[in-house]
């Protein structure tokens, strides 16, 4: 019950201070000053698929930017200062003798924007041992399972934990007959296994198993449009009997083009249509709708699930120092992974982290293009512990064992 009061209660002071309404009162103790570096690399990245989608070069800073921002409103109150450091490297740059002058220079507080491998790389330094290092990007399942770490908490949901949430929906929905669709590219094949698991794991049956190989062409002439028109119905036809298409095109490829071409009238979930997702633009309740504002207002812009997540990490990191009531790598560590911890994240329920493979625990929203359609878990899937640990890898499946860290 303590906990719960000090949640509402913090809830209500954040409330308070950001609103502007709160004095400006001096602090007399020594200012604090805490640090966190926004650690990232420009990957390529093809254009959106459709024009309605801005190219963006600022996904997920952004988000950190304005977290940042609300830290301080807080912190100036609690006599705390904090400096978000942002180094986003050229793809080609060296990535581990940059992450090694910030740990040479006493930062251990990452906001790490890195796939799976540059991220394995960073935090396998032995200059990373005692970090906070909090993924926001990749989320393959590997990097919860074999390759887990114990500097390395992640913020962005896994792949299973994606797959889980729409299996979910399909089988409350009694849409248990599923034809796999898949790209060409690793991601999406990690994915499609994620999809597979899910299947065992719910009750769902993938009926047919299919990989797209061709190319649209230049998708916005005449030719390529016509292109797409005709390899749609082409994939998908004579498929066995389904319920839904599920598309794994984590590489952004060609899922968009399957709603309504598909050679039979079916659903489009996955990487596509209905999406499971940590945040998503539809979202307005719980207070959502406040942060949505607050973004456009500062971004000029709507928050992408990118955003969301570097929020969240930042977030994650103040309330740590604020709350946890230690600036110690070891004190902020035991905080953020303690029962104390309740971070809001505007989902209706407060998320904490699971101890065994230090992913955060968080509802996932299942949404169209420009609606909500529902909240995962759902009812009905339930867990003797904690709910949301119907998604992903529960206790008893996992294998992870935390290694490469001192604190």
């Amino acid at each position: 019950m303590r906990y719960f009061i000090s949640g509402v209660a913090w809830v209500f002071l954040t409330f308070f201070l950001l609103s502007g309404s709160a004095a400006e009162t001096p602090v007399s103790a020594p200012e604090q000053v805490a640090r966190y570096i926004y650690l990232g690399k420009r990957y390529p990245e093809a254009p959106p698929l459709s024009l309605l989608e801005k190219i963006l070069t600022d996904r997920g800073v952004q988000g950190a930017r304005l977290s940042d921002r609300d830290n301080n409103r807080v912190g100036r109150m609690m006599g705390h200062r904090f400096e978000l450091e942002e180094a986003v490297l050229d793809a080609d740059a060296d990535l581990l003798a940059a992450a090694k002058q910030y740990f040479d220079r006493g930062e251990k507080l990452i906001i790490a924007d890195l796939e799976a491998d540059d991220l394995l790389a960073v935090a396998g330094l032995a200059e990373a041992a005692d970090a906070i290092i909090l993924n926001i990007r990749a989320g393959d399942d590997r990097l919860r399972v074999e390759d887990c770490h114990k500097n390395v908490f992640h913020i962005i949901p896994s792949h299973a934990m994606r797959a889980d949430a729409l299996a979910q929906y399909l089988v409350w929905k009694k849409w248990r007959r599923w034809f796999l669709v898949t790209g060409k590219q690793a991601a999406d094949r990690k994915y499609a296994e994620a999809v597979q698991r899910a299947a065992h794991r719910f009750g769902g049956d993938i009926v047919d198993t299919r990989s797209y190989r061709l190319e649209t062409g230049a998708r916005r002439v005449d030719t390529g449009h016509q292109q797409i028109q005709t390899q749609m119905p082409m994939l998908t036809r004579n498929a066995a009997e389904h319920d839904v298409v599920f598309v794994a095109d984590e590489g952004e490829s060609f899922g968009l083009y399957l709603p309504y071409r598909t050679a039979e009238p079916r659903p489009v979930v996955g990487s596509y249509g209905l999406v499971a997702t940590a945040w998503h633009r539809s979202h307005e309740q719980y207070g959502s709708a406040r942060l949505q504002r607050d973004f456009e207002k500062f971004a000029g812009r709507n928050v992408t699930e990118a955003d969301y997540l570097a929020w969240l990490a930042v977030k994650l990191l103040g309330e740590a120092v604020m709350r946890g009531g230690s600036m110690d790598l070891r004190a902020l560590r035991k905080y953020i992974l303690s029962e104390e911890l309740d971070l809001a994240g505007y989902k209706g329920r407060p998320l904490n982290f699971r101890r065994w493979n230090q992913q955060l625990r968080q509802p996932l929203l299942l949404s169209g293009p420009r609606s909500l359609v529902s909240i995962a878990p759902l009812d009905g899937f339930l867990h003797p512990h904690y709910y949301t640990d119907t998604l992903g890898f529960d206790r008893p499946d996992s294998t992870c064992r935390l290694s490469g860290s001192k604190a």
